[in-house]
């Protein structure tokens, strides 16, 4: 799994002109399922999404835990994070397929809501317009 996290001040999820999903201080997350993952990639993950200690203390340090900043998040799935590019048009074949990653997805917005996040997303294989006020910026790509 790979997941893109954003510290932003705000982001939302529109889909055909409506709002779907918004957030206010959080993480915009971006996650891409590869083709061999599986749940224990998936809960694994959210663990580290959850635990990201990437909000300023009093002494203006990163060292804050999300739920203790009282973030929330938005998750999003993107295939995309799996493109090929060893020529000019991507490839997309280490990608999960629907029926893998959709399930997977929806187990890594489980866990982060059963750790107590409000968890907002997007509409799995919809075309989404995703917004965000990156806040930093801090983005952290975590690999598993």
């Amino acid at each position: 799994m790979r997941a893109v996290v954003t510290r932003v001040l705000s982001a939302s999820v529109t889909i055909d002109g409506e709002k779907v999903s918004e957030i206010d201080k959080g993480f915009l997350v971006l996650l891409g399922v590869h083709k061999d993952d599986t749940e224990e990639k998936a809960v694994k993950i959210a663990d580290k999404i959850c635990g990201l200690r990437v909000f300023e203390d009093e002494n203006g340090k990163m060292n804050i835990s999300p739920s203790d900043a009282g973030a929330s998040l938005l998750i999003v799935s993107q295939f995309t994070l799996y493109a090929d590019c060893s020529s000019r048009r991507p490839g997309f074949t280490d990608a999960a397929r629907p029926e893998i990653s959709k399930p997977l997805y929806e187990k890594v917005v489980a866990e982060c809501r059963a750790r107590g996040f409000e968890v907002g997303t997007g509409e799995f294989g919809a075309d989404m317009k995703v917004e965000s006020v990156n806040d930093g910026p801090v983005t952290i790509i975590l690999d598993l």
